[in-house]
């Protein structure tokens, strides 16, 4: 059985167990206990509710008019990923415009079909035109990373856009020849992120993606606001997949991917604005997961110092979400801060129009994924 394979059926019992009698009490429990003070953190999706057995997936973008942008795979039938064990995911979407408080009622973004997929969203905002970027897979029913057949369109990668601030969504953009090598025979699909798009600052805008089969990192980039889309070289030797992006102060890209296997992070950088990249170099400590990096602070915008943070579960497992700051532009990340303890899993972060930091991230993993939750700390937070 594959690794996906098998944590998909060690979560669906799980799941089971979990939304059996007295969830409704331990769901009391669960928010008492695992959220740190003082963050004060909003359930934005949780499981069972809305039409949907859970919620996974998750990102997270400001919009150019400072509302908050929560997305997520709604997955109706189980916890299986795309693909597997019959499932049918819808992509979803929240929207807050009161600094996380509130959010609106829940959008369906797409809704493909019976036993369809889409999911695994990834945003950027491009600040010349004002649009934000959706990216997603899109699966046709039984197709996923290890079932797509090369030279198909079993799995697509898809791109809207909104003009005002994450209300209204564009028809879908498709970017799977652009993603994908249809000549190679092994190349079966390509899934972007999940988050981590970014803008640079001359204006390119980057996404991060991930292949099989064999596993590798790249990124597709614009240089014309979202009218042509290339793809660039895959990074040199390096076996990963789930992937976010973010520019260093020197305008280069660091890539930090989730690991096959091993104790780190995979990093790369790129020189050239995605187009190739460098040699690999071990990352944070963690374990197998998608985490987030996210830019917080720079020089040259008017900061004191610069800053990157990045978000993951400092373990054992997927347990106990951990922020870390660094003060060298991804050479080292230290300043630990917990954010919750208990169960967590994937997590995104995204800068807020008031400057601080935005997360959003899988909470009660144990329990079947029973919430993806959002909070957000300032720069006093995180270095008390």
């Amino acid at each position: 059985m594959s690794r996906i394979a098998f944590m998909n059926l060690r979560f669906s019992r799980s799941a089971a167990r979990w939304f059996g009698m007295g969830a409704v009490v331990v769901m009391m429990v669960v928010r008492a206990a695992d959220i740190v003070p003082p963050l004060q953190p909003t359930d934005v999706f949780v499981s069972g509710h809305g039409g949907y057995f859970a919620y996974r997936i998750p990102a997270l973008e400001t919009a150019p008019d400072g509302a908050i942008l929560a997305f997520a795979e709604g997955r109706k039938n189980n916890l299986g990923d795309p693909g597997y064990e019959g499932n049918d995911i819808d992509l979803v979407a929240r929207r807050s415009t009161d600094s996380g408080v509130t959010w609106s009622p829940m959008t369906v973004i797409e809704d493909p079909g019976d036993k369809w997929s889409a999911g695994n969203p990834a945003t950027l905002v491009d600040r010349d035109t004002g649009k934000v970027w959706l990216f997603y897979l899109r699966c046709k029913p039984g197709r996923n990373t290890e079932t797509a057949r090369p030279g198909t369109d079993d799995s697509q990668i898809l791109a809207r856009t909104s003009s005002d601030n994450g209300l209204t969504w564009s028809p879908p953009l498709d970017l799977t020849a652009v993603s994908r090598d249809f000549a190679d025979p092994k190349w079966r699909c390509s899934v972007v992120g999940p988050g981590g798009g970014i803008q640079a600052r001359d204006g390119r805008l980057v996404i991060p993606v991930w292949r099989f089969e064999p596993w590798g990192d790249f990124a597709m980039f614009s240089e014309d606001h979202g009218i042509t889309w290339h793809r660039g070289a895959l990074a040199p030797g390096l076996s990963g997949d789930e992937c976010q992006l973010v520019e260093l102060a020197d305008g280069r890209l660091l890539l930090d991917v989730r690991q096959q296997s091993g104790p780190t992070r995979l990093l790369v950088t790129s020189a050239d604005g995605g187009r190739t990249w460098s040699a690999t170099r071990p990352g944070a400590s963690v374990t197998p997961v998608c985490c987030a990096i996210e830019r917080f602070t720079l020089e040259s915008r008017g900061d004191d110092r610069n800053r990157l943070v990045w978000t993951g579960p400092k373990g054992p497992g997927r347990t106990h979400l951990v922020v870390r700051v660094s003060y060298d532009e991804g050479a080292t990340f230290g300043g630990e801060r917990l954010l919750a303890a208990g169960p967590a899993a994937y997590s995104d972060l995204a800068l807020l129009k008031d400057r601080a930091i935005g997360v959003l991230w899988e909470r009660g993993v144990d329990r079947g994924y029973q919430f993806i939750s959002f909070a957000r700390f300032d720069r006093e937070w995180l270095e008390r």
